[in-house]
């Protein structure tokens, strides 16, 4: 077997990918990945093990979950970019072995290793597979991957300035007892709730983050047709390297559309101010082969969404920066303050043709939390007079499966006295039906990015508490989510945490899932796979 892979949901045949990834990385690229992480556990192992303070390790920190962020499906697909940070790790790791005073350390820790070729071999013993039991490793694995996740959004809040000692603290200590066989399967369970309980704490972090500087999101209109101008597409979830782009391309005569993820940056007030902020472009990450060739500009990835280029023209367009990558794109690196030079990407926007036109129209979101919380007195009243019944939470990620346009059937099937709350790039698949309202209120509230998912969360919670409830799971809310990557494996944890139960999980459920953990999540939680969309809401609506 060359590669082993099944952390995302198109994992091949739902088993696993084991040739190449349906993502499109490579065998080589897929082992650097492999070895990367089992590097940052061994980082991990001499933190835990050697008692350090977290407060003190300043950049280890953030190259740790950097690291963990280059292996989040459709994030890095460069091999050169990823045995370079292999190799910073290993110096990083080495010189923090020989701080402390520990003498049973494991392999992790320790191992040695030369250029490529012998990194590659050395991965090829320390993947997914190096863990013999199914069990263990469906539970190491998740934990894995909800790790990657919350390094995900710690990354993001990171970029603003908003850190928490005792997230970074958690995940050393996660990935530290995914190497420990003296851990049995009950352990891994409380651990995988463990990590739900942080998934939650570091999405209230970027919450934070996010709306301390860039304001609270508000209902906004936001644009999906397209100027005469020159223009950059941003794509991907960083939103301080969209503030940077728009300050550095004003006045230069070229605007600036969101693409996927970057959607929800409409809604806060500070990006506002932007004359050359212009709209939407496209649609969910899957679809970009078409979109990109009629956008014609300059793109630009900020995270993960990368669906690997079919020409050299397009190509030759895309410029990669953060944690992501791509052979034959042009990677724009921060300085040591977090700057970074956009002149490149404006300069070339500049000769290059405007975006063809692909749609016309407008799309509305912004319901974030507190938003809709300052909207409480409609919602009770709509729910009290009946002109609403149910509130499904369709959040999370879409995908290319053809399965998935379940969703949006089952979107417009809904009754007409039904609100779907969403966040995440799941909303693709119906946020531009024509599904009108409920009581006075939008029948598709859009919270913003996956992260966001907290705002859904926070939501329910007081909804919960407005109408004098003791379990969340007695409001007439249902989750029917989607999900495709790791950021969605820990949204999905925050809410087993929270104790939602009876989540309803497609379109598939992850091959990481093992017979015996599945059915942990379905008799405890009361997890469950979707079915067919008539089936569904009779079953939803009769509950």
């Amino acid at each position: 077997m060359s590669m082993f892979c099944y952390q995302c949901q198109e994992t091949a045949g739902g088993r696993g990918c084991t040739v190449r990834g349906v993502c499109g990385k490579t065998e080589e690229v897929a082992r650097l990945q492999d070895l990367l992480i089992y590097t940052v556990k061994g980082i991990s192992d001499i933190v835990v093990k050697g008692g350090l303070d977290v407060g003190s390790l300043g950049q280890l920190n953030r190259e740790v979950i950097s690291s963990l962020f280059m292996t989040i499906t459709n994030a890095n697909f460069d091999p050169g970019s990823i045995e370079r940070q292999i190799g910073k790790m290993l110096r990083l790791r080495d010189e923090l072995r020989g701080s402390v005073n520990v003498s049973r350390l494991h392999d992790a820790a320790t191992f040695t290793v030369g250029a490529r070729a012998e990194m590659l071999d050395t991965a090829a013993l320390v993947g997914v597979l190096a863990t013999g039991n199914e069990d263990i490793r469906s539970l190491r694995e998740m934990i894995t991957y909800g790790i990657k996740g919350m390094a995900a959004y710690a990354e993001h809040a990171a970029n603003i300035g908003k850190e928490d000692p005792e997230i970074y603290a958690f995940i050393y200590e996660a990935l530290a007892k995914t190497l420990d066989d003296s851990l049995t399967a009950d352990d891994l369970v409380a651990l995988t709730l463990k990590t739900g309980e942080y998934g939650v704490r570091v999405m209230a972090l970027l919450d934070a983050a996010n709306t301390s500087r860039f304001g609270d999101p508000e209902i906004t209109t936001v644009n999906i047709g397209v100027r005469k101008n020159p223009a950059i597409l941003i794509s991907g979830h960083d939103l301080t390297d969209l503030e940077q782009l728009l300050e550095q391309a004003q006045g230069t005569g070229v605007d600036v559309y969101t693409h996927g993820e970057m959607l929800p940056a409409h809604y806060y007030p500070a990006f506002k101010q932007y004359e050359n902020f212009v709209g939407n472009y496209g649609n969910a990450w899957w679809r970009q082969i078409e979109e990109f060739k009629s956008f014609r500009g300059p793109v630009v990835f900020t995270t993960n969404c990368i669906v690997p280029p079919r020409s050299e023209e397009v190509r030759s367009r895309i410029f990669t920066t953060g944690s992501t990558g791509y052979p034959g794109c042009k990677h724009i690196v921060a300085d040591k303050n977090g700057k970074k030079d956009f002149s490149e990407v404006i300069a070339l926007a500049k000769i290059l043709p405007a975006p063809e036109e692909i749609e016309t129209g407008s799309i509305t979101g912004g319901f974030a939390h507190r938003q809709v919380i300052a909207l409480a007195d409609k919602v009770v009243e709509a729910v009290k007079s009946g002109a609403i019944k149910k509130f499904f939470v369709m959040a999370g990620c879409d995908g290319r499966m053809r399965s998935r346009e379940y969703y949006t059937e089952f979107a417009k099937k809904l009754p007409r006295d039904t609100v779907i709350l969403t966040s995440g790039c799941a909303k693709y698949r119906y946020n531009k039906l024509p599904l009108g309202e409920a009581g006075g209120i939008p029948r598709v509230l859009d919270a913003g990015q996956c992260n966001d998912s907290y705002s859904l969360a926070v939501i329910a919670l007081k909804l919960k508490e407005i109408f004098g409830l003791d379990d969340i799971n007695k409001l007439p809310l249902v989750f029917n989510i989607a999900w495709y990557e790791q950021k969605a494996v820990i949204v999905l944890l925050a809410l087993l945490y929270l104790g939602v139960k009876n989540i309803h999980l497609g379109p598939t459920h992850p091959g990481f899932l093992s017979p015996a953990v599945a059915g942990v999540l379905v008799e405890k939680f009361g997890l469950a796979k979707i079915n067919t969309v008539d089936a569904d809401i009779e079953l939803f609506m009769a509950n």
